[in-house]
């Protein structure tokens, strides 16, 4: 197997994969102790069989890795990932740049009816009837030389990668759902999907009260915690985790002492820069004027959902994910089908391929001119 470590090994590559159809890749990296993602190994595979195509790319020689956006930006190779967000997000900080076209074998599979967010060991299994060791996946990708067995598992991920793709991209053009696939990958290929701001950080916070004086306080306090976190390439939950920050939020520190009373504070965080940015945040949040407020969405605050109906509706997304071949959470989530039975007609789940696949019938169901009936182990739908 063959391992690049030097920017022009990777340009010859690269140079000699723009001359086929596709490219399947993937990487290993470590995120536990930073807050970006560091990059600590490439994979790539041609087609073909075995591991004679195939390269593991070292980044951590300090290679220039322009070669490889180069063949991100031809548009004649299909560049191959599975579950590409992560992936996708280490090249964009990097050079604000996305492989296309591209093609994502977990979007493809759920859309194929292979369940939600199916694992690449279970379409390895079920497609390229191969198995794939597990036993080098949590090792430290950053630690030089690697082991036989880490590069054996590293390889095995573009590989075998190599026919998932060719079915399922075989699949996808015989029931011809390839404007499906995009609809999916544009939220993959689109930076606002890696940007968070620190002033839009309090929308990921989870919270049950949605008062605006206790929102004024999460905002100001995930705002210290992103530009905290993002400053100095740490991860969020080692300034302090969101059950801390709803705690602060709620007790309102005003000075040290105060902080000292926090039950789920970390040490390193009740002193210093961090303690004197939470005191601030919690200052600034309680001075926030209500017009300046942050609010709910107005439909959430009063969204008023019939049970039954929504029950209803789940029954008929089931039959239809079924009738279609899809996976269910990829035509409409839980908080879908409440809307949608609280009277909401401006979801996801009702326009696009998902509105002629269930949003059509879920509004007629919701409008009465639907109904369901059991017959042995399906679910009819009768026209009224």
């Amino acid at each position: 197997m063959k391992t690049l470590t030097t920017t022009e090994a990777l340009a010859e590559f690269c140079a000699h994969a723009a001359n086929f159809p596709y490219v399947t890749i993937d990487t290993e990296f470590l995120r536990e102790r930073t807050y970006y993602s560091k990059l600590c190994l490439i994979q790539m595979a041609l087609p073909g069989k075995g591991v004679d195509d195939a390269v593991l790319v070292d980044p951590l020689d300090g290679m220039s890795l322009e070669p490889l956006y180069e063949l991100f930006r031809n548009e004649n190779v299909v560049k191959v990932f599975h579950a590409a967000r992560q992936d996708l997000e280490i090249f964009f900080v990097d050079a604000q740049v996305f492989p296309k076209p591209l093609f994502d074998t977990q979007v493809a599979a759920m859309v194929c009816g292979f369940g939600e967010q199916v694992g690449y060991e279970t379409l390895v299994r079920k497609i390229a009837k191969e198995t794939v060791d597990k036993t080098s996946r949590f090792t430290d990708w950053s630690r030089r030389p690697l082991t036989e067995a880490q590069k054996i598992y590293a390889l095995a991920d573009v590989t075998h990668l190599r026919v998932v793709y060719e079915y399922l991209a075989a699949e996808i053009k015989r029931s011809n759902r390839q404007a499906w696939v995009e609809e999916e990958l544009e939220v993959l290929l689109n930076p606002a999907t890696y940007i968070v701001t620190p002033e839009d950080a309090w929308q990921r916070v989870k919270t049950r009260t949605t008062t605006g004086k206790f929102l004024a306080v999460v905002r100001e306090l995930a705002r210290f915690r992103e530009d905290y976190a993002q400053t100095r390439d740490v991860p969020r939950s080692r300034v302090y985790k969101d059950d801390a920050l709803l705690e602060l939020a709620s007790t309102k520190p005003q000075n040290m002492e105060d902080l000292g009373r926090s039950r789920l504070l970390l040490r390193e965080a009740r002193r210093g820069e961090i303690a004197d940015g939470i005191i601030a945040a919690v200052t600034a949040g309680l001075a926030c004027p209500p017009d300046k407020q942050p609010k709910v969405a107005a439909f959430n605050d009063k969204m008023q959902v019939n049970p039954a109906l929504a029950d209803l509706l789940r029954v008929l997304l089931k039959a239809k994910a079924e009738n279609a071949g899809v996976a269910q959470k990829l035509i409409a989530t839980a908080s879908d089908l409440d809307a949608i039975a609280a009277g909401e007609r401006d979801g996801l789940a009702l326009h696009g391929w998902r509105h002629e696949v269930f949003g059509a019938d879920a509004i007629r169901l919701c409008e009465g001119k639907l109904a369901l009936a059991a017959k042995g182990q399906t679910v009819q739908v009768i026209e009224l």
